[in-house]
């Protein structure tokens, strides 16, 4: 199956990651998931709120995700904040585990879907944002919702 023919379902979008932190070096990795958690994620039953991500021996873990309990699970299911493994390559682990050593970076989960049949985790690397950035993005986001305002009354009295 080629790129172009897989669909993305977005499952969760963690839209406070993009207000709280400047966002660079986006990747896409892997979740190591339980039968229960895949068919809770295929009903879009998940957060991202206050998750994060931890270097341990050479490997990437994902703490305090949340994946909803599925309702059908009986005895075999899952614990809904467990510390779920990331599937990266070395060389990326390396190279992020790296970046989280200097002042102020953090690994950040911006967004998991479904491609594929597969849950995907899309990871970026994260620097925090001060108040006045904040203020700055708020007042950005403003101007360029009033000039689509106006641009749009504009066409109306031109029609």
């Amino acid at each position: 199956m080629s790129k172009a023919n897989e669909h993305k379902k977005i499952i969760v979008n963690n839209r406070k990651a993009r207000h709280d932190y400047f966002l660079d070096d986006f990747l896409e990795v892997g979740l190591v998931l339980k039968g229960t958690e895949i068919k809770s994620l295929r009903r879009g039953e998940a957060s991202l709120d206050d998750s994060y991500i931890v270097f341990k021996n050479g490997e990437a873990f994902i703490l305090n995700m949340y994946i909803a309990p599925y309702d059908k699970g009986n005895i075999f299911n899952h614990e809904p904040r467990r510390t779920r493994k990331l599937l990266m390559h070395k060389h990326e682990i390396r190279k992020f585990a790296q970046k989280v050593k200097e002042k102020g970076f953090a690994i950040i989960p911006v967004e998991l879907y479904l491609t594929g049949g597969r849950a995907k985790l899309t990871i970026a690397l994260g620097k925090g944002k001060k108040l006045y950035d904040k203020r700055e993005s708020i007042k950005a986001k403003d101007d360029a919702r009033n000039i689509e305002k106006a641009l749009k009354s504009k066409m109306k009295e031109v029609k």
